[in-house]
């Protein structure tokens, strides 16, 4: 019957040195900001076939595809947010989120050069800086993460921005706007490409000095 207070006891001796600390609560992997980020995978599909309906030339579908992209890029700016927020970071969202974004960035991309709206080589630069600066990513991931930078945020709205015009049912005279948007995703995307090159090298560079130290 005394058992419970002598451990209470025990627990609050001279100098705490017994008292345990209480451990932190696991961060569950079902909570909102991954399933926003799963939420914009689900919408991926969806918008290709909206895209493609009418062979993209369905001015009704076209909107619905332009307003699939709007609402899955803005589950991309605010899941990030709401996991910083509420303390929802977890190792499948780190994962997740970027699959996510660059599916549908990509299949933008490539729906709209299929259609033969958006010429081949701006598709494939873009895809070559995204998978090169996942390939970084993997290269230097012992010594450190690579965070992304504003310059890197830039350039996802400018995409966002450009893929949008680029959907929307739109008159041939809007034509110079796209090039226009297009053209800053294109130089914001080269430019923060370079940047992660420089920044992974410094990293990988430090990384082995201080092993090595």
């Amino acid at each position: 019957m005394n058992a419970a207070p002598s451990d209470a006891g025990a627990g609050e001796g001279t100098g705490g040195e017994h008292a345990r600390v209480p451990e932190a609560t696991p961060v569950p992997t079902l909570n909102l900001a991954n399933l926003l980020t799963m939420s914009r995978l689900v919408l991926v599909p969806l918008f290709v076939m909206a895209l493609f309906t009418g062979d993209g030339a369905d001015t009704f579908w076209r909107a619905i595809a332009t307003a699939l992209f709007a609402i899955a890029s803005f589950t991309d700016q605010v899941d990030g947010w709401v996991a910083r927020k509420y303390g929802l970071i977890t190792d499948f969202g780190k994962i997740a989120d970027p699959i996510a974004d660059k599916a549908l960035i990509g299949a933008a991309l490539i729906g709209l050069s299929v259609l033969g709206e958006l010429g081949w080589w701006v598709t494939i630069v873009i895809a070559i800086r995204e998978i090169g600066v996942t390939l970084l990513r993997f290269w230097v991931i012992r010594h450190g993460v690579i965070p992304a930078s504003r310059g890197g945020k830039a350039k996802t709205l400018a995409q966002i921005a450009a893929i949008t015009a680029y959907l929307l049912p739109l008159p041939v005279s809007a034509e110079p706007v796209r090039w226009v948007l297009m053209g800053l995703a294109l130089v914001l995307t080269v430019v923060t490409g370079l940047d992660y090159v420089v920044r992974a090298v410094r990293l990988r560079s430090a990384g082995r000095r201080a092993a090595g130290a």
